[in-house]
């Protein structure tokens, strides 16, 4: 509830962000949320010092605040991906079966309306056209013909109930592909947006940082809080590598 309560609160703050200044996450976005809250509270215990170097109170009370509306961006973002993913896969698994409706509903047309050149025509209309989204208009279409023209149909003993079967398909497989290409929930503005949350609270880490740094810069045990311990972990990693291969 929190972290809703703080995404509402700086919404329009990360949205003004110009998207040509977005950063996105150089590290893993739950290590960067909680190095920014263990920042917010080493820095508190040093807010007297820090005010003398241009960090506020205020500013370190943000901390958390744009912490969590950074949180419930990853959240938001992460949905809509899954939905999309999850959405891909349905998709996957019920495209052949609609497919083979599809197929098999206009060869029964075909059957039922030989003898009819006017209806003939109109079948041969439906499978003008070709892709996912014509393959759901025309079962949709084929419901619509059943209906107009049911006797030809229930004499060759075809089941009436498939047109409304039909129809319910077009629809189901509609909103099927709108969530397998985005359509519905974008995750792509998602992730903007989860981007621009994560500049914003990066400005912020990188400005306390920056002044801790300077106003300890004469004192080890305060200056250690103010770097990316993943970062100096990387580093340290870096060099234990460089040294493996220099023996």
């Amino acid at each position: 509830m929190a972290n809703t309560e703080d995404y509402n609160a700086k919404l329009a703050d990360i949205q003004a962000i110009p998207n040509e200044e977005v950063k996105e996450p150089a590290i893993p976005v739950d290590v960067a949320l909680q190095e920014a809250e263990n920042l917010y509270h080493w820095s508190l215990d040093d807010a007297e010092a820090l005010q003398v170097v241009g960090i506020t109170q205020a500013m370190i009370d943000d901390l958390p605040v744009r912490a969590g509306a950074a949180r419930e961006a990853q959240s938001i973002w992460n949905k809509d991906y899954r939905s999309q993913q999850e959405a891909q896969k349905e998709w996957a698994e019920q495209a052949p079966l609609a497919y083979a409706m599809h197929t098999d509903l206009l060869q029964t047309m075909r059957f039922a309306y030989r003898k009819d050149d006017a209806l003939l025509s109109r079948v041969s209309a439906i499978t003008d056209g070709s892709g996912h989204a014509d393959m759901i208009q025309d079962l949709n279409d084929i419901a619509v013909l059943g209906r107009e023209n049911p006797d030809p149909l229930t004499a060759i003993g075809f089941d009436l109930e498939k047109l409304t079967l039909s129809a319910t398909r077009a629809d189901e497989m509609a909103d099927l592909l709108a969530e397998a290409n985005g359509d519905k929930a974008d995750p792509n503005e998602s992730k903007i947006i989860r981007d621009k949350a994560y500049t914003h609270l990066k400005e912020l880490v990188d400005e306390i940082r920056e002044a801790g740094k300077y106003a300890f810069r004469n004192d080890k045990h305060r200056l250690k809080g103010y770097s990316s311990q993943y970062w100096r972990k990387q580093n340290r990693k870096k060099q234990d590598d460089y040294s493996e291969v220099t023996d």
